[in-house]
């Protein structure tokens, strides 16, 4: 069987294995299209099933959420872990809580960071977590709540050694320090190591709240250096206006980029005249506000509902930092006749198949998630040094190792890239730099 057809009959059965999982069988397609090359030049992981493993999740969990509401109301929710892969060190990977989270989200979370953990060279493996929990609108004492009752059953199942959480969607600061504080209470072992994303009197690292929009920023200069491009005098659109996308904004900023638009789930906010970041971090991080009140304070911008016109706005670089999928086809062709030259994913799998393969066939540069936005989980994975150390270490310190990690990143996915003939191809190239690294390690240690 050529290694073509082995791809195809695998996705086949991939998907016939986990029904209803559109996420899943997208994230997994992207990646077994990418290998067909690797797998004509190495046999061998046809032979020894190391890509029929790497589909499979070594474990799904799958747990009840009980907790109270302010009105004395017993909710139920549901929680997720799944662990996908720890050939080359433990599970790492955040937890998020939004109410589109099921098995599928996670699966699909959990299979892109295998590769993106892989990508950054430190010694994690892939998993994810999440419950359909919907943080908005919730008291603290409610969200306090649900993250005990969360980590009363998600602690049996993690370790610094083991499954190493962290932050995502709908999973900051806030609840980093419920689900902590509930592991130490229930485990009463000081085990810094466990979450990332913490607190900086009780272990957090500088550096990381900052990290995934930095590292885009960091990914995508080096890719449009490499043609002789720079941010300065740019026009950027960033979706989003969580902490991707904020530490983004600032970045850009910093390097002579005009940052015109970002959005929330409601809808996007244009000003001609750059994005006040401090507007938007005090509406967003303090007072937990719709992006519509941006206006208020700069009544010259605009406001409109709805998502997707954010990519009818002229821009030089486009920078997709909300979440999956939100690039379509039809938001794809737009953004290419007004002469975006760069896209950088900043969310996980924000960009269709079909628009990403529109982008490169059309000579937009294009930066996958798995590589531009693993600068979260490479800090992350500082930060678990620092713990281990029980040391700390300065912001320079930590950017600095952050930025070499990115460009040590696109550096690796672009020599695979032209190595397996798809020079310009970074999609291809971070997916085949990922999978060898644990590829190679799977195959060192066995069928397990």
């Amino acid at each position: 069987m050529n290694a073509k057809q082995y791809v195809h009959e695998l996705f086949e059965r991939v998907v016939k294995r986990n029904p209803n999982e559109p996420e899943f069988h997208q994230a997994v397609q992207e990646v077994l299209e990418s290998l067909v090359p690797v797998l004509e030049k190495k046999p061998e992981y046809i032979e020894l099933g190391i890509v029929e493993r790497i589909v499979e999740p070594e474990r799904q969990i799958i747990f009840r959420v009980p907790w109270v509401d302010d009105n004395g109301k017993v909710q139920v929710n549901r929680g997720f872990r799944v662990q996908f892969n720890s050939a080359i060190g433990p599970y790492k990977g955040g937890i998020r809580f939004h109410p589109s989270v099921y098995v599928g989200i996670i699966k699909f979370l959990g299979f892109e960071q295998i590769f993106k953990n892989s990508l950054t060279g430190l010694p994690i493996g892939g998993g994810k977590g999440g419950s359909d929990f919907d943080p908005k609108g919730k008291s603290d004492a409610e969200v306090m709540r649900f993250c005990q009752s969360f980590m009363t059953e998600l602690y049996r199942h993690i370790s610094q050694d083991t499954d190493v959480p962290a932050g995502d969607i709908g999973v900051g600061g806030r609840e980093i320090g419920y689900m902590y504080g509930q592991y130490k209470r229930i485990k009463n072992v000081y085990e810094a190591g466990v979450l990332t994303g913490k607190g900086l009197t009780y272990g957090g690292s500088l550096g990381r709240t900052e990290a995934t929009g930095f590292g885009l920023v960091y990914f995508v200069d080096e890719m449009i250096k490499a043609k002789g491009i720079s941010f300065a005098g740019k026009t950027v659109v960033i979706s989003g206006s969580g902490n991707v996308a904020i530490y983004a904004t600032k970045k850009v900023q910093e390097l002579g980029g005009n940052v015109v638009a970002v959005s929330d789930s409601n809808g996007y906010v244009y000003d001609k005249n750059g994005i006040n970041l401090a507007t938007v971090q005090r509406i967003k991080e303090v007072e937990r506000k719709r992006i519509s009140e941006y206006v208020k304070a700069h009544p010259t911008a605009e406001y409109h509902e709805g998502c997707n016109g954010i990519w009818t706005i002229p821009c030089d670089i486009a920078l997709p930092c909300a979440t999956q999928n939100e690039i379509e086809i039809e938001s794809a062709k737009i953004l290419v006749k007004n002469g975006c030259k760069a896209v950088g994913e900043g969310a996980n799998m924000p960009t269709t198949l079909e628009a990403t393969k529109y982008f490169i066939e059309n000579g937009v540069l294009f930066a996958p998630a798995k590589a531009a936005n693993a600068g979260g989980v490479a800090t992350s994975a500082l930060e678990m040094s620092q713990n281990s150390m029980r040391l700390s270490w300065t912001f320079e310190e930590v950017d600095a190792k952050l930025k070499n990690i990115m460009v040590n990143i696109y550096k690796n996915a672009s020599k695979a890239a032209e190595e397996f003939g798809n020079a310009d191809n970074l999609v291809v190239g971070a997916n085949i730099a990922g999978f060898i690294k644990v590829a190679e390690a799977m195959k060192a240690q066995g069928l397990v």
